[in-house]
Parts: structure tokens; C-alpha cells; sequence
């Protein structure tokens, strides 16, 4: 899917036509990346590398454009089972014209960020800005995921709810080495500044945003430390909770079973004490009821 856009009055709009100086290209088939590269001087491997996820962030400058790949979240959807993915997103920047090539169609110029861009290289800046934001609401998600889960975790006795919890932190590796990524290019960019041409204001953007992906870094690491560190912790809430219950059926058991025993004994089909009595039924049921009095009494005395 191809979309085009216009830098026009520092505001961007959509547009019919492609003399737009924004080409969006999401999801892009084998014709529409053929197209691209023909009418451009993109290398095909670089294209190729836009759209794959486990490709790293990088800054390449080519002869008539710039080749930034920058990681990003990628939407989340429940039949990933809580494992939350990251994708590439490639920006290709000429003279007069930008392309964005994505694997996944999202909306991307609405927000406050995008109220005003006066440049491409800006756009190119608050791309990368929208990516760590994004990253940041995963990160909020996550801790809510956690809490719900924990609360679970709690009273559960099956492995379900700890492999929630697994999955959550193998996010988190693939989170942390993308914004580990996303910090090199900003470095890069920030080194590159003068190819680019950034001005005073696109300077301090970029400023604020080696501060943002910094303190993203440092959020997504100490949420991956907390989880790995209280994992064994859950996993022996676990084990306790299938503890208390065994020994709860023991006890119920070992109710059940003690006055059967005294019923059983008066059952024999041999001489016993009191068949001729005419109250023994009512005498060996009282028996029965106080054998299991006594089990109630001995756990609460003894705790079991």
C-alpha cells in the first residue's frame, strides 16, 4: 500500500498524487517494491532490510540519499499470547523527498508530535521520537500485564500464568536490544549532524531525543531485572499453593477414612462387642462422629 503526503505550511496533508515529498509504503508487495526501486536508487538490500524485524538499527549514506532503519514495536495483537514483537522501519531520505517503507500499516503523522513539522529532517526525527513513545506505552502495558498476572499467580496451582510471565520477559529482551539499537543511531545521527544539516532546533530535538530513548533503556531494564528476579519467587507461590492444597485433602481424607474404620470394625461378620444391644447402630454412629471430632480437634491443636 502506497501513500502519499505533503510538507506544505509546516503541516502535513494527504494527497492524491505522487509528487508528494512523503511516500509512504506499508506492507509493500513484490510489485509495488519493484516500482520503488527502479524509480529510485535504493538498493535492494537495504529495502529488503527495512522490512525485516531482526534487522539492527543503522545509518547508511549513499550517493544521492540517506538510509536510516530505525526498530519499532509492533502492534500487538491476542494471538500473540502476551510475546510482543518488534519490527524494522526503514527511512530513505533524498534532497527533496522522503519514502518510509514499514512492514505493517499504522497511522502515523496524527498526534501532538506531528502538529507541526517544519522540515523532512524533522519528520525523520519524530518518527524515531513516535517510536520511543511507542515503546514506552508497551512498557506501561507490561506493568499492568504484571500486576494482573502476579494477582493470579497468587492463588493459581497450574504453570499457566508463569508462562505468561516468561513470555513477558523474553519481550523485554527483544525490547531492550531494539532500544539499545535505537540509542547507537541516535548517536550516529547526532555525530552526522552536519551532512544532515540539522539546524539549532533540530539539534536540541535530537538532544531530547538521546534523553527519552536513554530513559526508555533504563525503564525496560529495570522492568526486565524486577521480573527475572521475583520469577523463582512465583514459581515457589506456586509450589506452596499445590502444598496447602495436598495437605488439605490429606486432613479430609484422614477424616473420612477414621470413622469408616470404626464403623468397619462393628461391620465384621464375627462375634463383637454390643450385637445384642439395642442401641449398638446408635452407639457405633456416635463413636464414628467423635473419631472425626477428634481429627478436627488435632489439626487445630497441632496445626497441621
Amino acid at each position: 500500500m502506497i501513500q502519499y503526503f505533503t510538507l506544505s505550511n509546516n503541516k502535513i496533508a494527504p494527497v492524491d498524487s505522487s509528487a508528494g515529498t512523503i511516500v509512504v509504503i506499508a506492507s509493500p508487495t513484490d510489485e509495488e517494491r519493484q516500482q520503488l526501486l527502479q524509480q529510485t536508487t535504493i538498493d535492494e538490500h537495504t529495502l529488503a532490510s527495512a522490512l525485516d524485524p531482526d534487522e539492527l538499527s543503522r545509518l547508511e549514506f549513499e550517493a544521492d540519499h540517506t538510509a536510516i532503519i530505525f526498530k519499532r514495536p509492533r502492534n500487538y495483537s491476542g494471538k500473540d499470547q502476551l510475546l510482543f514483537k518488534v519490527t524494522s522501519c526503514g527511512i530513505f531520505l533524498f534532497r527533496d523527498r522522503l519514502y518510509l517503507v514499514m512492514s505493517e500499516d499504522i497511522p502515523l503523522f496524527d498526534g501532538k508530535l506531528f502538529t507541526t513539522v517544519h522540515s523532512l529532517n524533522e519528520l525523520v526525527l519524530k518518527l524515531i521520537f513516535r517510536s520511543i513513545y511507542h515503546f514506552l506505552e508497551h512498557l506501561r502495558i507490561f506493568t499492568l500485564i504484571t500486576d494482573e498476572l502476579e494477582s493470579k499467580i497468587n492463588t493459581a496451582m497450574e504453570n499457566k500464568y508463569l508462562l505468561n510471565l516468561f513470555t513477558l520477559e523474553k519481550s523485554l529482551v527483544y525490547y531492550l536490544n531494539s532500544i539499545n539499537s535505537n540509542g547507537i543511531l541516535i548517536e550516529k545521527l547526532k555525530y552526522n549532524a552536519s551532512k544532515f544539516g540539522f539546524t539549532e532546533d533540530e539539534i536540541e530535538l535530537l538532544d531530547d531525543l538521546n534523553i527519552e530513548n536513554t530513559q526508555c533503556y533504563r525503564q525496560a531494564e529495570i522492568h526486565s531485572n524486577i521480573l527475572a528476579s521475583l520469577m523463582d519467587a512465583r514459581a515457589s507461590i506456586v509450589g506452596n499453593n499445590l502444598n496447602v492444597l495436598m495437605k488439605t485433602l490429606n486432613i479430609v481424607m484422614l477424616g473420612i477414612m477414621i470413622p469408616t474404620f470404626v464403623v468397619s470394625v462393628f461391620s465384621m461378620n464375627v462375634p463383637i462387642p454390643m450385637q445384642d444391644k439395642e442401641y449398638a447402630f446408635w452407639i457405633i454412629l456416635v463413636l464414628a462422629l467423635a473419631s472425626f471430632v477428634a481429627v478436627v480437634f488435632a489439626r487445630k491443636k497441632f496445626k497441621w
